[in-house]
């Protein structure tokens, strides 16, 4: 398995599309039912090549990813070749980014001197998908990326 199974409640919320799967397959639901029943291993083994067809195809398209703690934000851009990285942080330590009125306050105080904004790039250690998978695993969150170009936008000299 080149992921990770998809939770239950994934599974319930894309059940078309896993129904399609196995109709690829030549299953239909009776069968599904029988190899359930009678040979789970195989039944798991259709769940993992379903889960990493899902994960490929979510993983081919992200190209946004944030991940919060309380005084650090670190936002990627995904590119094929390689990832952008944007760190925010604060020494100041009544403020937490998770918080509504954390996350308001940097947004008007971005000049702040407590206030810290870094950038870099790297390029993959191995494949794209199995690398943006890590950061998923770790508490990023996949993001239309509004957040990354503001702050691109404020740290790049013209």
């Amino acid at each position: 398995m080149k992921y990770r199974q998809l939770t239950k409640e994934q599974f319930e919320s894309l059940h078309d599309e896993f129904a399609h799967f196995l109709a690829s397959q030549s299953i239909d639901v009776n069968e599904w039912n029988q190899i359930k029943k009678e040979k789970p291993h195989v039944a798991e083994e259709e769940m993992n090549v379903f889960s990493d067809i899902v994960w490929d195809d979510v993983l081919k398209r992200t190209e946004y990813l944030e991940h919060f703690s309380s005084n650090i934000i670190n936002l990627f851009k995904c590119d094929e070749e390689k990832i952008h990285r944007i760190v925010i942080q604060t020494t100041n330590n009544s403020i937490n980014f998770m918080e509504k009125e954390g996350y308001q306050w940097l947004l008007k105080n971005t000049q702040d001197s407590s206030v810290e904004i870094l950038q870099g790039n790297k390029l993959y250690q191995a494949e794209r998908n199995p690398e943006i998978f890590d950061l998923i695993e770790k508490g990023s969150n996949i993001s239309k990326g509004e957040l990354f170009e503001y702050f691109k936008g404020l740290i790049t000299e013209d």
